[in-house]
């Protein structure tokens, strides 16, 4: 049985393959995008119940895909957790700021990332 559908959006490939094991294992179905651009639009098609959203990345940044999506009433219900190599408290109050929902800081731990999956889904 399905939990729920995750789209995580993420540039590195290792990551994105260890949060899609570790979430797939957890028994949720996961959509990927691989730049900010390619995650707003699948976030718009799709509706997934949660986001996970890299910040640096090509393209469009997860600044700028949480303001994106918080700003459409298509998709501003979904909640977003930033999960980022951007640690200092400045980049956790932009994100929150920005519209993510939650914040978890690579690398991350497993328990703290599905602790906040599941207090947002």
């Amino acid at each position: 049985m399905i939990k729920g559908r995750i789209l995580i959006v993420e540039d590195n490939e290792d990551n994105l393959s260890l949060m899609r094991l570790l979430l797939e294992r957890d028994k949720y179905q996961v959509l990927d995008a691989r730049d900010g651009v390619e995650g707003v639009r699948i976030a718009r098609e799709e509706q997934p119940d949660l986001i996970l959203l890299d910040l640096a990345m090509p393209e469009m940044d997860g600044w700028a895909v949480a303001e994106i999506l918080k700003a459409d009433f298509t998709t501003s219900r979904i909640p977003i957790i930033a999960v980022s190599a951007h640690a200092l408290p400045k980049d956790r109050d932009r994100a929150l700021t920005s519209g993510c929902d939650g914040f978890i800081v690579k690398p991350f731990s497993i328990v703290n990332l599905r602790s906040e999956i599941e207090r947002l889904i």
